[in-house]
């Protein structure tokens, strides 16, 4: 079926990728990212197992690997000497009792791993030497990079949006070189900032911060300057970022994809749920236990409302050169989808 108009108007293909496993995929609870690498390929994270895995943009699974995490969250790439490695945000739990699944056994562990496309790991980032963990928790949700192939410095940041809410720079050696947790700028501090993405469209890279909780995007410079905020009238839940060319598209945890232009100018909705969607802070909105159901003794089950043309929890994204979006949702068994952009 067709969604939104000219120029984002896409197919939805519904269930496109194909899942390994597929009873354990059914009941594990998708929380995870996506990315699409240099060769075109799609990158994920199964929906339970603590793998990654790798499709053809028509939902082939080329390969998996196994990556030692707890749980698999957002994604990311970067290039050094030509070759693409993968960065994966570990915020050190799954499944946690809050969410009515039992936790996975083991101590926690936030962690941001870098592996190579097939599986080898190359680097870890674990908790910052940094005051705030004397007490707190590390559990990263997000990491990006300053990329040397983009004409970066190989910087890393990490954002650390399930424990401190703090955004973590680091140099391309894992040495801790500043931190932001946004009482440096206007807008004020962070409530789990959730994605980070750096933005190569102008002639300044910049640093965008999704702060999900206050519903906004903050923007700082790549030495970690504030520069400016955003999308406070129009964003729910902003959770990770992609890109079509000169727009940037934000992934709304509370069920659409917003677009905005060059100028962080709202542009419109894509896949808009307004039953979830359009809710009053910390409202629980219109489906009992989203963004799944509840079954009748009060327990988490698969959704029962997952529609064709309209989100349920898009909690990462990605965009391949052609436009095409790519979601994981957030929910029990995930979801996988493809928007096919219209020529």
């Amino acid at each position: 079926m067709k969604i939104g108009t000219p120029p984002f108007e896409y197919d939805w293909l519904s269930d496109w990728a194909t899942i390994p496993d597929s009873d354990a995929a059914e009941s594990g609870w998708a929380h995870h990212g996506m990315a699409v690498t240099q060769a075109g390929e799609i990158v994920g994270v199964h929906p339970a197992n603590p793998s990654i895995l790798v499709f053809s943009q028509s939902g082939d699974l080329h390969r998996s690997f196994t990556v030692p995490i707890r749980e698999g969250h957002q994604l990311a790439l970067s290039t050094d000497n030509g070759e693409q490695c993968l960065w994966i945000a570990d915020p050190g739990r799954k499944n946690l009792k809050s969410s009515g699944y039992d936790p996975v056994p083991g101590e926690r562990g936030g962690q941001v791993l870098c592996v190579s496309l097939d599986g080898q790991v190359q680097r870890i980032i674990s908790t910052p030497d940094h005051p705030v963990y004397e007490r707190g928790n590390f559990a990263p949700t997000s990491m990006t990079v300053f990329d040397t192939g983009s004409g970066g410095n190989g910087d890393v940041w990490v954002a650390d949006g399930y424990g401190e809410s703090f955004v973590h720079r680091f140099d391309s050696a894992g040495n801790l070189v500043g931190s932001i947790n946004g009482e440096e700028g206007a807008a004020g501090r962070f409530d789990c900032p959730h994605g980070v993405w750096v933005d190569y469209r102008k002639t300044e890279p910049e640093l965008y911060v999704a702060d999900r909780a206050n519903r906004r995007v903050q923007v700082y410079d790549l030495e970690g300057v504030y520069k400016r905020v955003f999308g406070e009238e129009v964003l729910t839940s902003p959770s990770a970022f992609a890109v079509d060319g000169q727009y940037m598209i934000v992934a709304e945890l509370r069920a659409r994809l917003a677009v905005f232009d060059l100028d962080d100018d709202f542009v419109t909705y894509i896949g808009e749920n307004e039953s979830i969607s359009r809710v009053e802070r910390n409202s629980p909105g219109d489906i009992p236990g989203w963004p799944n159901n509840l079954d009748d003794d009060g327990s988490p089950v698969r959704s029962r409302v997952l529609e064709p043309g309209k989100f349920n929890s898009p909690h990462g994204i990605a965009a391949d050169d052609a436009g095409n979006i790519y979601s994981g949702e957030w929910l029990i068994g995930g979801r996988y989808t493809k928007l096919a952009k219209s020529r």
